[in-house]
């Protein structure tokens, strides 16, 4: 089973987001589920959601404490929340921001972890150029699709034209492609200066 933990705040689509990755997933005949989790329920509140991911029927219910993926989608909340708490070392990062992990001051905390695995994507800019607005969740799963490869970006796009009509939806799968495409190409940079 593979697991995702959001965060993010209330009215950025932290829900939405783990509702969106459940959806690819079952479309790609896996089974998936997907749940919040809510503090106090108000706009710019922190929240966090959660997906778990499997080939085979999910049973469990509670909240994700041990996630294989965490994803960031409010740099705020950096050393205010426990965020990466349960990561393991193998875990994946993927954090809404275009400052480096160095930058972030996070680079201890990830000293000794799979550094391919742990990621910076500057969804909020993408989302503003490609929607119109700076809502970073259909972004940062684009990130994920490319980062983690549990879902094909193909699956994120359908699955986001589902929940977005029309333009919206067209507008939300660019910026997920484009997120994607910044991913790859961030990969590729990092494996290029690792074999140098």
């Amino acid at each position: 089973m593979f697991q995702v933990r959001i965060h993010g705040r209330g009215g950025q689509g932290v829900v939405t987001a783990a509702e969106i990755l459940s959806v690819a997933a079952f479309a790609e005949g896996r089974h998936a589920q997907a749940f919040p989790s809510f503090g106090s329920e108000r706009t710019g509140a922190p929240v966090v959601s959660f997906c778990r991911i499997d080939d085979k029927e999910i049973r469990t219910r509670e909240p994700v404490m041990e996630p294989d993926a965490v994803i960031v989608q409010d740099v705020t909340l950096l050393h205010h929340v426990d965020l990466f708490s349960g990561l393991s070392r193998d875990g994946y990062v993927l954090i809404n921001t275009s400052r480096s992990f160095g930058e972030l001051d996070l680079g201890d905390i990830f000293a000794e972890f799979r550094p391919e695995r742990l990621l910076t994507c500057p969804a909020t800019e993408i989302a503003i150029e490609h929607v119109g607005r700076p809502l970073p969740n259909a972004v940062l799963l684009g990130g994920f699709a490319a980062l983690t490869k549990q879902v094909t970006m193909q699956a994120i796009d359908q699955a986001v034209k589902e929940r977005f009509e029309g333009v919206v939806g067209e507008r939300n799968v660019a910026a997920a492609n484009a997120a994607f495409k910044f991913v790859i190409d961030r990969e590729e940079e990092l494996a290029r200066a690792a074999s140098n």
